[in-house]
């Protein structure tokens, strides 16, 4: 009997993975953001891993492999993910949650992509609370009967990330004028900036398109000389020659890395969201308040 019961017991964990629902996100960030709202109730994977760059990411056999047996996939929508919609094709009948969805999107400016969403909007913390609530609504969805612990998850999420960035966007929002501007590689920040009371200049709208070009790097030294924007910042998943190039020809300082598309390994030093906009946050405002 004490035999069976132990067998018994040993199940009962690999009978609790079984009952799990199966998520598949389009990149890190969403992963993780997912894996707060679920809690134990969802195993929680993202295509792209650590570090990668999304907007022209290359999915893998592997990665298709990786999830077929999914339940729901997350993904960012507002033309974020390119490689997306042939991706989904491969994979049958799969509930689809679009995350952005409800959100004001922030226009591009520049860069042939004019009118087109910024589709970088995880990086507001008012934005945060309409991926969460969608989150919430799309486990909900495919496992009704555990909506009240999602939406109590997302609750408890949603104060933790608004007791850590809120205080940044305040101080962001004290500087003195002449040194409110964000200039970065890529124009990944448009919600962050409108967030922070920041003015954001930057390289190029959108990854993987003419990086770095002399004309860019041209106006964006001419755009800084007019303003006296003080710092630039490159972004991790980029090369920083072309921000480094700009600091040098302007005199103004190099800020170091910002964090935006994609999350580090567990070792690193964003490995969830929240210490990604935590650290590009107190980044941005320690740079800018520097003398």
């Amino acid at each position: 009997m004490t035999r069976l019961l132990a067998a018994a017991l040993t199940c009962l964990p690999a009978l609790a993975l079984a009952d799990q629902v199966k998520v598949a996100t389009s990149f890190t960030i969403l992963a993780d953001m997912a894996r707060n709202v679920a809690g134990d109730l969802a195993k929680v994977h993202s295509i792209t891993r650590p570090g990668a760059e999304i907007h022209d990411y290359q999915p893998t056999p592997r990665d298709v492999l990786g999830v077929q047996d999914a339940d729901l996939i997350l993904v960012n929508g507002m033309n974020l993910e390119g490689w997306i919609d042939p991706f989904l094709a491969r994979l049958g009948d799969v509930p689809v949650a679009v995350l952005t969805e409800g959100i004001e999107p922030i226009a591009i400016a520049g860069g042939g992509h004019e009118g087109q969403p910024n589709p970088h909007a995880w990086m507001s913390l008012e934005n945060a609370a309409i991926y969460v609530s969608n989150i919430v609504e799309a486990l909900s969805a495919v496992d009704p009967d555990n909506q009240a612990t999602y939406a109590a998850n997302a609750e408890a999420y949603l104060a933790r990330l608004a007791e850590v960035i809120g205080p940044l966007r305040d101080q962001a929002r004290a500087l003195p004028e002449d040194r409110r501007f964000l200039v970065t590689s890529e124009g990944a920040f448009s919600y962050l900036a409108r967030d922070f009371g920041l003015t954001e200049m930057y390289l190029w709208p959108i990854n993987a398109e003419g990086e770095g070009t002399p004309q860019q790097v041209r106006r964006l030294i001419d755009l800084m000389r007019e303003t006296g924007a003080p710092v630039i910042f490159s972004e991790s998943t980029v090369s920083d020659r072309p921000a480094r190039s700009v600091a040098a020809e302007t005199g103004a300082r190099y800020g170091g890395i910002l964090y935006v598309d994609s999350l580090s390994d567990p070792g690193g030093p964003v490995p969830t969201y929240l210490d990604l906009l935590r650290v590009t946050g107190e980044t941005i405002v320690t740079e800018l308040a520097a003398e």
